[in-house]
């Protein structure tokens, strides 16, 4: 795909439906930011993984387009602009030393030695304990305890603890922004991140996140992606729990 051919058609799409850039993101809560440089095909400018993919997906469900169709434009325009990964010098693998042979030799014959040394030595040992038993045993009178019987609980009475999902935040910061985050009541980031920093955080039941700036702050619970906090320029707050894992899975198609 030559290059600003997903742009002109994203933007050709808009226009052809006569809606503004500052229309789309107050609709989708996109900022327009965004919406102008994928537009513009200024990919630096834009987040990557899920997040990029999580735009292209609510704005062709906005201009009421194939999802899946343009996702395809947005790879191949996006991939083919991608710099090549460097390839890797060519690592040999040194020679072993040449006494490694030969220590193992010695070390397997040793293990052998060991074992027949210690199979002669079992069979002596059992060999007289039963003689010693055989000899013993006129005189000898054991009792056997009666046994009790003990009702094992069935399966169906069985409680299992029940099955809690850990949590798993991915914090994008688009532009820079201060961000507080308190993982299960514990304070865990209170500091500002610059634009292009990823943060990771877990927790066991939930997520208290607050930023100073909505949209410059994109989040991702278990692999799904959020909602902006707020509408662009103005501060927020969420509180992200196991159910939000669920509700996100039903509401939002995964890329």
């Amino acid at each position: 795909m030559a290059k600003g051919t997903f742009g002109e058609r994203l933007k050709r799409e808009r226009e052809l439906r006569e809606v503004t850039l500052d229309e789309v993101s107050k609709s989708t809560r996109i900022s327009a930011r965004f919406l102008q440089a994928l537009e513009n095909e200024d990919w630096p400018k834009l987040p990557g993984g899920i997040f990029g993919r999580g735009f292209v997906r609510t704005i062709a469900r906005y201009l009421g387009l194939s999802e899946e169709s343009l996702l395809a434009e947005y790879d191949l325009a996006r991939g083919e602009n991608a710099p090549a990964a460097p390839s890797k010098p060519e690592e040999r693998i040194p020679s072993p030393p040449k006494w490694i042979p030969v220590a193992a030799v010695l070390v397997i014959l040793l293990l052998f030695a060991g074992l027949i040394f210690g199979g002669v030595y079992a069979w002596r040992k059992i060999k007289a304990r039963r003689l010693a038993k055989q000899l013993h045993s006129s005189a000898e009178q054991f009792t056997q305890p009666p046994a009790t019987s003990a009702s094992p609980l069935s399966a169906s009475t069985a409680v299992l603890p029940p099955h809690k999902t850990p949590l798993g935040l991915a914090v994008f910061a688009a532009s820079a922004t201060h961000v507080r985050i308190l993982a299960d009541g514990n304070v865990v980031l209170d500091a500002n991140l610059l634009a292009g920093q990823n943060r990771r955080f877990a927790a066991a039941d939930r997520f208290e996140v607050s930023a100073s700036d909505s949209s410059a702050v994109l989040l991702e619970l278990n692999g799904r992606m959020i909602p902006p906090l707020g509408t662009p320029g103005s501060s927020g707050k969420i509180v992200l729990t196991s159910k939000d894992v669920r509700q996100v899975s039903v509401g939002v198609s995964q890329p």
